[in-house]
């Protein structure tokens, strides 16, 4: 074995602090179909912990496209001293006979950003129902992570836009508490762009625009991760956040990532093309790692990490910077 493959495995395979998960945490929402559940993950100690607002994806899994999905991103954020909520959107399967009807489905898109902003709205009520978190969230540190769909959730809470097309109006749906952001597998330009097989079904995603996207945030792409049902423009796409979008924007190339990463959205999930749960280790510490440092300078758990896992042979990707 390799210096560098021990110094790897060592720091994918840590002994890790034990957390807690609670759902669900139920929100009443005026107005909105079905109460909001959300799941919430902490560390079992520690003080002024920054939150993650988590964004589920849209995949086919009944339970995995939901608040009870990503636990191997989520476990380690939260062992790594953070907070994260995961919402259950309306767009999840588990949901789709009850809301499946509704005009705004399947996809939900301004409802699932409206989610997140509800959550902020009510962590008073998030930390009544977990005690356990009582006075431990630092309200001044949010980020938004996002998977797929999820990452075009986390995008418009960060400044990105589209245009309402049965209003001819442009959405703006920035959210100036969100100062952090973690895109996965996000959406990549419109126009023309947007021409794979099955994109005349979300005509909106046409509108996307990424150049108002001024929040700081890291964009972690797949190098294998070929959307061809949404355009022919290949893997590079999913990079666009990172190019279009205005910095400082930080870039993650996985090295034969495809769009669930190894399996993020669960352990041993049947939707996963490219198993590797090395690779899902390698991208929930990164992303943990970004976040500490970005919310703390002082924390080099940014520099250490890339120096674990994005140096020098066998390493899981590259990094990018602007």
């Amino acid at each position: 074995m390799s210096e560098w493959t021990s110094t790897a495995d060592r720091y994918l395979h840590p002994s890790t602090p034990p957390v807690l998960s609670v759902s669900p945490v139920t929100l009443p929402v005026p107005g909105r179909p079905l109460d909001l559940d959300v799941r919430v993950s902490a560390p079992l100690t520690g003080a002024d912990l920054p939150v993650i607002l988590f964004s589920h994806g849209h995949g086919a899994a009944y339970g995995l496209s939901s608040l009870d999905g990503y636990l191997p991103l989520a476990k380690v954020w939260a062992a790594r001293g953070f907070v994260v909520i995961q919402p259950n959107h309306l767009s999840a399967p588990r949901l789709k006979n009850l809301v499946g009807d509704r005009p705004e489905a399947p996809l939900f898109l301004r409802s699932r950003a409206e989610d997140m902003v509800t959550v902020l709205h009510r962590l008073d009520e998030i930390e009544q129902a977990v005690p356990q978190l009582a006075g431990r969230m630092d309200r001044s540190k949010v980020a938004v992570a996002g998977h797929s769909l999820g990452a075009f959730t986390a995008e418009l809470l960060l400044g990105a836009r589209i245009t309402d097309l049965d209003r001819n109006e442009a959405v703006d749906l920035l959210e100036p508490r969100i100062s952090q952001g973690v895109l996965i597998g996000a959406t990549g330009r419109g126009g023309d762009t947007f021409d794979g097989f099955l994109s005349a079904q979300v005509p909106v995603f046409r509108t996307v625009d990424l150049t108002t996207m001024a929040t700081p945030a890291l964009v972690v792409a797949g190098d294998k991760d070929d959307s061809q049902h949404w355009t022919t423009m290949g893997p590079d796409w999913h990079a666009d956040p990172y190019h279009l979008a205005p910095g400082p924007k930080t870039l993650l190339t996985v090295f034969d990532g495809e769009h669930l990463f190894g399996g993020i959205q669960g352990h041993d999930s049947a939707e996963t093309t490219d198993e590797n749960p090395d690779r899902v280790a390698a991208v929930a510490e990164l992303t943990a790692a970004y976040l500490r440092t970005a919310f703390d300078p002082a924390d080099n758990a940014w520099q250490t990490a890339q120096d674990a896992l994005t140096t020098g042979e066998g390493s899981f990707g590259r990094i990018a910077s602007k």
